[in-house]
């Protein structure tokens, strides 16, 4: 019989020592970014590139074979990232969830062939939620025994990630028990079929299209109960989505500054002679700046009751994982609000720096609110904001789960 390896943690590492080893990489990625853009290109190439260097697994503990990166370490390199093309960070969304999810399940055969899975290079895909006539609470995608294993039907949609993956995690209910569950779907099987069909104006190239599954076999060891899911999960979500941000401040920060320094044209009513001299310019790229600096600021602080939520899993102390896992909710939810409203100024912004010529299709830069706009409406701010002022007013823990489908007409 196999035996597991006990819980090592992955503490941390020399941050600039693991960043070196995907910095080139981001830089070629960044290279491509704005054509992939404007021919709507979905980077296979590119997310090949992070798989063969090991980027799925900087989590996994260096027992494992992983880089045992901390969860702010993580963070930070997915906001990197995310400057060279955010798109890619919420495509890996689901697939670090999941590493997430085996960090913090106990010891067993099955967890260690899981880190072995994503030390390979295997990437997990997302496939969660249903639209059309699903009601709150429902769960159309079902699992149904099949002698000692499992098949599984239904249709996902906004399957971020799925397409670049080699296994889907699927949110279903067992058709015998009505229990809900992950079932771990092999992505290249025949009864799965996925789609490019998302048609947002920003984040085009995340493959967070349809899936559909019909009749596919599942092992009963990739059936796993929901309810042990990772207790920090959503606010693991919302911070995938603050570092994609972040990372689009950051590349705001980036093209304005160049574009600006490369202006020749100026106004006859303009501060200087050119444009990198003028000071009212000068203002609109330190406003820029110092916007950036806030976002990627809140987002990395509010990595750190997360690592904590992590460590006390396996702490003993039952006070100190539920605390943790309360801050990494409300703190991620202060982040959301206030990390959107910074991009998005900074993504206007950008264009009080330029002329007319800003607004050229052919520089893309309309893509940096288009995208900041997209990944902020996910996981509506406005709620979030609600729930830290019921925690703040009222001390009302925060929910750890939600859901969306239709609701009761009036």
């Amino acid at each position: 019989m196999t035996q597991a390896t006990p819980n090592p943690l992955s503490l941390g590492t020399d941050y600039d020592t693991l960043a070196n080893r995907f910095r080139p990489i981001f830089r070629e990625i960044a290279a491509g970014t704005v054509e992939r853009e404007k021919a709507r290109a979905l980077p296979f190439e590119q997310i090949q590139w992070l798989k063969a260097a090991g980027f799925g697994a900087v989590r996994v503990p260096v027992e494992f074979g992983g880089a045992g990166a901390s969860v702010p370490q993580l963070f930070e390199l997915l906001i990197e990232l995310a400057e060279a093309d955010s798109n890619i960070p919420q495509a890996l969304r689901g697939h670090f969830a999941f590493v997430e999810d085996r960090l913090n399940a106990p010891a067993s055969a099955e967890r260690d062939r899981w880190f072995a899975r994503f030390v390979a290079g295997d990437w997990v895909g997302n496939g969660w939620t249903e639209i059309g006539t699903v009601k709150i609470g429902e769960v159309i995608t079902k699992a149904t025994p099949h002698g000692a294993d499992f098949r599984l039907s239904g249709a996902k949609y906004y399957s971020t990630g799925s397409i670049y993956a080699d296994w889907i995690d699927v949110y279903a209910q067992r058709s015998d028990t009505g229990a809900d569950i992950i079932a771990l779907v092999d992505a290249k099987h025949p009864g799965v079929q996925q789609s490019d069909d998302w048609d947002g104006f920003g984040q085009r190239t995340t493959g967070s299209g349809t899936s559909l599954f019909d009749n596919v076999p599942v092992p009963a060891e990739h059936i796993i109960a929901f309810q042990t899911r990772f207790k920090y999960q959503t606010a693991f979500y919302q911070l995938v989505l603050l570092a994609a941000l972040s990372g689009i401040g950051r590349a705001i920060e980036r093209d304005i500054s160049q574009q600006v320094r490369e202006r020749t044209r100026i106004y006859s009513h303009g501060n200087a002679d050119s444009v990198s001299a003028d000071a009212q310019i000068q203002q609109v790229v330190g406003q820029i700046s110092a916007q950036v600096y806030a976002a990627q600021a809140a987002t990395l602080r509010c990595a750190l009751p997360l690592q904590r939520a992590y460590e006390a899993r396996f702490g003993g102390d039952e006070q100190a994982d539920r605390q943790a896992n309360i801050d990494a909710e409300i703190e991620t939810a202060k982040a959301q609000v206030i990390v959107s409203e910074l991009v998005l100024r900074a993504a206007t912004d950008l264009f009080n720096a330029l002329g007319a010529s800003g607004i050229s299709v052919h520089k893309a830069l309309d893509r940096h609110w288009r995208n900041a706009r997209t990944v902020a409406s996910h996981n509506p701010l406005i709620y979030k904001a609600r729930i830290v002022g019921d925690w703040s007013i009222n001390g009302t823990e925060p929910p750890y789960v939600w859901q969306i489908g239709n609701g009761v007409k009036g």
